[in-house]
């Protein structure tokens, strides 16, 4: 019996969460599910994702255990690679070359205000 069965939340460390928040939620386009106060976390367990998205991401306060800046793996879909990566180098995110080659689909990489990297992929 598979007792897993998806993959629910994947937890970012942020320093600041209203920061992430308006990053994530205003300028990704991402929908808050949930923020909550969670003071063994020091913060608030706070939940987005983009509309109709399946996983979810918990932006958590950082800690020496879970430091901002990481390389998440965390790959990210759009429609227009090119048109996504126009978009958000115009609100001023940082921003990595729009990658492209013969059978792969394009794709960028992109840094939240912590540094943290995530993938946008044509999909």
């Amino acid at each position: 019996m598979n007792h897993i069965t998806a993959i629910s939340t994947i937890a970012v460390p942020v320093t600041a969460q209203d920061r992430a928040v308006a990053f994530y939620v205003d300028t990704l386009g991402f929908d808050l599910h949930f923020d909550a106060e969670l003071p063994q976390l020091n913060g608030r367990w706070i939940v987005v994702a983009p509309p109709g998205a399946t996983t979810t991401l918990a932006l958590i306060p950082t800690t020496d255990q879970t430091p901002t800046g990481a390389d998440t793996g965390i790959r990210l879909t759009t429609p227009n690679a090119a048109a996504a990566h126009a978009a958000l180098t115009a609100q001023s995110v940082a921003v990595d070359a729009l990658l492209s080659w013969p059978g792969v689909p394009p794709m960028f990489t992109l840094h939240d205000p912590d540094g943290n990297t995530l993938y946008l992929v044509e999909g």
